[in-house]
């Protein structure tokens, strides 16, 4: 149980600092929220890739391999994309 708690963090983290750099722009999210986007991308990015693909969405059981931290990137990609749409929208009100 914990290590999957730790596997999903150190997940996040990768998934999150790869959509922070991949991203146009700057990004000033803290650590914290870092982890949380990409955790969220990384669980979106599973769901879609299941609908799509009909199979396990790239996460084996309880490790981190090559496909599931794209998986989790792209997730996290859109993740911090609407996060950014929502944030600017926020702002102007």
């Amino acid at each position: 149980m914990i290590t999957s708690i730790l596997i999903w963090i150190v997940l996040g983290l990768l998934a999150g600092f790869l959509a922070r750099a991949i991203m146009p722009g700057t990004q000033n999210y803290s650590l914290p929220v870092t982890i949380l986007l990409g955790i969220v991308g990384a669980v979106v990015g599973g769901w879609i890739s299941r609908l799509i693909f009909k199979g396990d969405g790239g996460a084996g059981a309880g490790s981190i391999s090559i496909s599931s931290v794209i998986v989790a990137a792209l997730g996290a990609i859109l993740v911090v994309w609407i996060y950014g749409l929502v944030m600017r929208a926020s702002r102007k009100v």
